[in-house]
């Protein structure tokens, strides 16, 4: 997937700041993918966005032992998948994949677990740590032409 847009997230804050200007751009039947190694700060961009997205300060626990949470948002059902844990895709078929992409806004942490199931129309968030820096990362947007449309007005302070 071409890169959309590639910036630095400073702090914590960069990431919520991130997943507030992507939200209003998420819809029924998107799959965000989140990518990156342990640490690279998806979990934190994941709650930031889901907070966003239900318009409250609710609590998002991570679901790295439940594999997958939903939420009842107001623009329908969010499922927040957390694949470290599975080992084959085959798996998938139980967590409510195809029914999440269908139906939901999905966000799925460790995507390259998904294989041949991953989405070909997705958004792919990857993070990484910066180097040099303790709490600085680099984040790189990438999907195909109508992402990049869509996300064409994203609101950032800077990149």
């Amino acid at each position: 997937m071409p890169v959309i847009r590639r910036l630095t997230l400073s702090d914590e804050a960069a990431t919520a700041t991130l997943a507030a200007a992507l939200a209003p751009h998420l819809r029924a039947g998107d799959a965000l993918l989140l990518d990156g190694p342990l640490g690279a700060g998806k979990t934190s961009f994941a709650r930031a966005l889901i907070r966003q997205l239900a318009g409250a300060a609710i609590e998002v626990p991570s679901p790295t032992f439940n594999l997958v949470l939903t939420y009842d948002i107001p623009a329908g059902m969010l499922w927040h998948f957390d694949l470290y844990r599975v080992a084959d895709p085959r798996e998938l078929d139980e967590l409510g994949l195809e029914d999440a992409l269908a139906e939901g806004i999905s966000l799925i942490e460790w995507p390259d677990r998904l294989g041949t199931a991953a989405p070909p129309d997705a958004l792919t968030l990857r993070l990484a740590p910066a180097a040099g820096t303790g709490t600085a990362r680099q984040a790189e947007l990438a999907g195909d032409a109508a992402w990049a449309a869509r996300l064409a007005t994203l609101d950032l302070p800077h990149d």
